[in-house]
């Protein structure tokens, strides 16, 4: 596929924060525990002492972004001017080409487009670029995630050029969880980039992006604001962390709105269906879950059905608001049940609106 693009390669800023696991510039991270403590060692967050949010250093590109380059992104953008996105998490067994099939079928129709993400439990999975390349081919169109930790930039970019060949729908920057808080902490972490230094890679190379803020992660106050300057960075979307009841997601968007963020805010919609995926929720750095839903989800005699009941009428609460983007509809599969997660999770989607 032949794409003309505006070529620039946004150069890295020279100050890094000492301290920061992860050598971020534009920090706080998502990861900041509610006492302040960093995610990978129990110590104040760095940035936390500092004048926030730290402004994006580069100017916007002169035009704008880059005319987006893949079929996908455009069709997703008109979608976008119609309606909220409903977009799913894209469950399947990591290392797996096999079993992308039968979690894409039960998919098929139900989504805009699937997220296909970092995984704690599983560092070790197919690049971004050959994962792209197994989901595009069921049909689907694919938001793919893309952290920072585990390549330099020249492995980045070239990785985001693979993408744009292969027709994504868009890319999710995100700076990455750090080795120490996976399955494989032997693994030396990279963080050559961060999430804010992608996105203006990707945006010259005309692929739809998003970016991941976490509402409820100190500092809360500058939250709306470090939005408006990663969308100064290149930033098209913004998808959330767990962010609490409809009322909380709506003030977050209204502080973004005052910080001079216009970049349409997707909030996380959690889909549980067993004990586990509760747990594992429960567990998540910075989420904030709608009031009483894991003690309903405990005490329900069916939790599966309880689980799918809640993620709908939580899902509709926030696109009642008005005020947001659409929702990322996802949650935590049980090894094996991928395939069956991937049916539920069509199953909230489409009562949302989902599917096109």
């Amino acid at each position: 596929m032949s794409v003309h693009t505006q070529e620039r390669t946004p150069s890295l800023p020279a100050t890094r924060i000492a301290g920061c696991p992860k050598s971020m510039t534009y920090g706080p991270c998502g990861g900041v525990n509610g006492d302040g403590t960093c995610e990978v060692d129990p110590t104040p967050c760095v940035f936390l002492h500092r004048n926030l949010p730290i402004r994006w250093s580069a100017e916007p590109p002169a035009g704008g972004p880059a005319e987006v380059a893949t079929t996908a992104g455009r069709e997703l953008s008109a979608i976008a001017a119609k309606r909220p996105l409903v977009f799913t998490g894209f469950p399947v067994r990591a290392l797996r080409s096999d079993a992308v099939g039968p979690s894409a079928e039960a998919l098929t129709g139900s989504t805009d487009a699937v997220l296909s993400g970092d995984a704690g439990r599983a560092r070790v999975q197919f690049p971004p670029s050959y994962r792209a390349a197994l989901i595009g081919a069921t049909g689907l169109r694919l938001w793919m995630g893309f952290n920072a930790r585990d390549r330099n930039r020249t492995a980045l970019e070239r990785e985001l050029r693979s993408l744009r060949a292969l027709g994504v729908a868009g890319v999710h920057c995100v700076t990455g969880d750090h080795t120490q808080t996976g399955d494989r902490p032997d693994a030396r972490p990279v963080f050559d980039l961060e999430s804010t230094t992608t996105l203006p890679r990707a945006g010259a190379l005309g692929i739809l992006t998003s970016f991941a803020e976490s509402p409820a992660a100190p500092p809360l106050a500058e939250r709306g604001a470090r939005v408006a300057e990663k969308q100064r960075a290149g930033g098209r979307m913004c998808l959330t962390q767990y962010a609490g009841d409809a009322e909380e997601v709506a003030a977050f968007v209204e502080l973004c709105r005052r910080a001079g963020a216009t970049a349409p805010v997707l909030p996380g919609v959690p889909l549980v269906v067993d004990r586990d995926g509760a747990r594992l929720l429960a567990s998540f750095h910075a989420a904030k879950l709608p009031s009483g839903f894991i003690d309903r989800l405990f005490a329900a005699r069916d939790v599966r059905a309880e689980g799918i009941r809640l993620a709908v009428e939580y899902g509709r609460s926030l696109i009642e608001t008005g005020v947001v983007g659409g929702v990322v509809i996802a949650g935590g599969a049980r090894p094996g049940g991928e395939a069956a997660y991937a049916a539920d999770l069509a199953t909230v989607a489409r009562a949302l609106g989902g599917g096109s």
